[in-house]
């Protein structure tokens, strides 16, 4: 398999008018409804894993249903972890994250369906039902990224929201 282009757009736009590729709006969606989003988005996603050819890329440089369910299951490893520290301290700085040295440390392609199925429920259960502790007066806590953007955990919980939407449309755009 060959390598995947490297993703370095920044999609924090997504929070301020919809995705034209999957069609997320996060002007319409409340961030107290993203807990059960995100458990839905993690079925949907574990059940395209039990299909023939779940780890076959539709293309070159496209990633495969298991490798996109692989991102998906450590982005909400690494939102839960930014939520915490959010809840915390106060303004906190997040660590830098490279998603793609992770596919390629990790070996996303070579990971087997039926494990990452089951610790990508796992991830998104835990990721939830962190949300769902959220205290009304936490979700304008903030926090922000080394590139300066800044985010509320309302935000940030709807930015998470968009990433998972977003790799569920693209696992079905590939395989139509």
């Amino acid at each position: 398999m060959g390598p995947i282009a490297p993703d370095t757009k920044d999609w924090t736009w997504v929070l301020e008018r919809p995705c034209p590729e999957c069609g997320f709006d996060a002007t319409v969606t409340e961030p107290a409804a993203v807990a059960d989003r995100i458990r839905e988005n993690a079925a949907e996603l574990a059940a395209a894993l039990e299909h023939d050819g779940a780890r076959t890329r539709p293309s070159p440089g496209v990633w495969s249903p298991t490798e996109y369910a692989c991102h998906v299951r450590d982005v909400h490893r690494v939102f839960g972890q930014r939520v915490w520290l959010m809840l915390d301290e106060d303004d906190p700085e997040f660590e830098n994250w490279d998603q793609d040295a992770t596919a390629v440390e990790s070996h996303y392609a070579g990971q087997a369906p039926g494990q990452v199925s089951g610790e990508l429920v796992q991830a998104a259960a835990v990721v939830a039902d962190l949300y769902d502790a959220v205290p009304p007066e936490g979700w304008s806590r903030t926090g922000r990224r080394s590139n300066g953007s800044a985010f509320t955990i309302g935000t940030l919980a709807v930015y998470h929201l968009h990433d998972v939407v977003h790799h569920l449309w693209d696992i079905h755009k590939g395989s139509s």
